[in-house]
């Protein structure tokens, strides 16, 4: 019999959890047996909703709950510390992109996960799409020849026009829980694709502003571009977009073709070459059981011991959050910067 984990939750302030927390219960793998976060109203909401135990504070959860695994959706800054306080007590982490508000804070959680011996996976949740999923295979496997561009633009009206909870927004409008604004919220995606398919950058360039949103303290857009030696990448984040035209595409350009990826479930996945330069729909796979949602890959790898998709693995988390560190930095200063920057684990400071 397949075994079942045992999982807790720390942090529900971040409004993804609660997708996460109906496919954890429709995966058959795992039961949620407890949960903490600092908002009462959360708390009874997931003991209502789910009927776990709840705790006052995260310490006491950690110590009195018999867990294999624990997923982590509060806000960036704090929820890279929980995360690697639950991977230094040797528990398996599941965490929501962007891992941390900062460099050190994933560097942090990679050395308690690595000293502790449990698994850390960090959750994109286009990863999902099997449109995507079949891009990554179709650019990676070489269909469309030496990939030469990336490009991704995440944006909508902004979190509270977009109908996010009130504790969601106070940390993501906040730049010291979030690690900044826009930037770090949505240039991470095309960050962690093009890290993926690209792998790390030599140089980062980035520009971002308070546009629209006199109102809030963070930048409510961001560009960030990325330089190859033989490639670009370029992510975009917006907080100000009216309507949807654009919003979440992923294009990818090789040396023999296009592909451009639809959003969410239902998207098509499109093919331009030179048989077909306007582009035409590729059939697409179902995704694996394993690949339909965070749950469901997260403790099938635990159980099968595989590894975790690339995209999700915790070494494309870190170097993700490496290039957005390095934007921050061109944005405050004005400059190109170079990769790679030195982290707490080298005993240096950064430029």
């Amino acid at each position: 019999m397949a075994k079942t984990f045992r999982v807790g939750v720390l942090g529900l302030s971040h409004d993804h959890v609660w997708d996460n927390l109906q496919q954890l219960k429709a995966c058959g793998r795992g039961t949620l047996v407890a949960a903490w976060d600092p908002n009462p109203p959360l708390l009874d909401r997931v003991k209502q909703q789910y009927g776990c135990a709840i705790h006052g504070d995260a310490e006491t959860l950690l110590a009195r709950e018999q867990l294999d695994a624990v997923y982590v959706f509060g806000d960036n800054a704090n929820g890279a510390q929980l995360a690697a306080r639950a991977a230094g007590r040797g528990l398996h982490v599941l965490i929501e992109k962007p891992m941390a508000a900062s460099l050190d804070g994933a560097d942090r959680m990679l050395a308690a996960s690595r000293d502790g011996g449990g698994r850390l996976m960090v959750n994109w949740p286009f990863a999902w799409w099997p449109q995507l999923q079949h891009a990554l295979r179709l650019a990676r496997g070489g269909d469309i020849g030496d990939v030469w561009q990336v490009k991704y633009r995440a944006a909508h009206a902004g979190p509270r026009e977009l109908g996010c909870s009130p504790y969601f927004c106070d940390w993501l409008y906040d730049p010291a829980r979030n690690g900044a604004g826009a930037f770090m919220d949505y240039c991470c995606y095309g960050a962690a694709l093009s890290r993926c398919i690209l792998g790390m950058p030599s140089r980062v360039t980035a520009v971002g502003g308070r546009l629209r949103k006199e109102e809030i303290l963070a930048e409510d857009n961001g560009i960030l571009i990325m330089t190859y030696a033989r490639a670009l990448a370029l992510s975009e984040g917006s907080w100000t977009q009216i309507g949807d035209l654009t919003s979440y595409t992923t294009v990818i350009h090789g040396s023999r073709g296009t592909l451009l990826v639809e959003p969410r479930a239902g998207g098509r996945l499109l093919l331009a070459n030179d048989d077909q330069p306007l582009g035409a729909p590729v059939e697409v796979p179902p995704a694996a059981p394993e690949m339909r949602t965070a749950s469901d890959h997260f403790l099938n790898a635990l159980a099968t011991e595989q590894p975790f998709y690339d995209l999700c693995a915790a070494r494309n988390g870190r170097d993700t959050q490496e290039i957005l560190e390095a934007g921050l930095l061109s944005i405050a200063e004005g400059r190109e910067v170079s990769l790679p920057l030195k982290s707490f684990l080298s005993g240096r400071t950064r430029p």
